[in-house]
């Protein structure tokens, strides 16, 4: 890596393979201590075999022990759970479908009882003009990108209680637009809309619903929707310019996630190296 330019590169397939990238994204901080802001806290957490979600698994497992070199989610979360936490699951699914997250959420119930946190992350994405985009192809992306949001919210209320919390992830491209990946952030929009909506519903029940809004951040799907050049120049738009990395952002939902946010329901956070939007 050459100041803040990433090497070009490209991969083809969804959602991208976190081992071949040039560098490798940086998901784990190890002088980050979430002081056991979530001890005793049941999360489910979609999206989570690698960038931002991975990150997350890793904030909300973390323990003081500096980082190992592991690429399998599960076996590191293992690695930096504490000593009294359960065992965490992997649940391989498609999202898009509403039967495959309520055995998600079932499964999860049934290994954990009450679910205190549920983090919608997974995503998809792929490049194309408006002409481009097929039925398929626009039907897709919104299944598994805000589909899943509404399927998982509603069978992981069935084991929430009062202060239990969703952190949604949005995209900062749901504020400012762009001319690529126009199913893609339009979902995100949509993930904005369904986070304020769904935190009115949900804020008598005392469950609190947020967002999180990244900026550019070096995660797979990055060399899988962009061209090298793109890839080279990624978060060269920001003030800080440069990308973020996953450890990054992940303290937010760790935050959004604990009682230090008592005060937050219906919020977008904006860890986006400086970019402002007006949400």
């Amino acid at each position: 890596m050459e100041g803040n330019k990433f090497p070009a590169q490209k991969q083809e397939s969804q959602p991208g393979k976190e081992l071949l990238m040039n560098p490798i994204p940086q998901s784990l901080n190890p002088d980050y201590h979430s002081a056991n802001k979530l001890k005793g806290k049941v999360a489910l957490i979609t999206g989570g075999d690698s960038g931002i979600g991975r990150a997350v698994c890793y904030c909300f497992e973390k323990k003081d022990q500096e980082e190992q070199d592991a690429h399998d989610t599960l076996q590191k979360i293992k690695e930096l759970k504490a000593i009294d936490a359960k065992d965490p699951i992997a649940i391989p699914a498609d999202l898009g479908y509403d039967e495959n997250c309520e055995r998600i959420v079932s499964e999860v119930a049934k290994n954990y009882g009450n679910i205190d946190i549920l983090v919608n992350n997974a995503a998809e994405s792929r490049i194309g003009t408006i002409d481009e985009i097929t039925e398929d192809w626009l039907l897709r992306i919104f299944r598994t990108n805000i589909f899943s949001y509404f399927f998982m919210a509603r069978h992981a209320l069935k084991h929430m209680r009062e202060g239990a919390t969703i952190i949604n992830t949005t995209l900062v491209q749901a504020y400012l637009g762009s001319p690529s990946s126009l199913e893609y952030q339009s979902t995100k929009g949509a993930i904005v809309a369904f986070t304020r909506g769904l935190a009115l519903q949900l804020v008598d029940r005392g469950i609190r619903v947020n967002s999180v809004a990244p900026g550019p951040v070096w995660t797979p799907v990055q060399v899988v929707i962009h061209n090298e050049d793109q890839v080279a120049s990624l978060g060269s738009k920001t003030p800080m310019n440069r990308a973020g990395q996953p450890h990054e952002i992940a303290p937010c939902y760790v935050f959004l996630a604990s009682q230090e946010s008592s005060y937050y329901t219906g919020q977008i956070l904006h860890p986006n190296g400086g970019m402002i939007v007006n949400g």
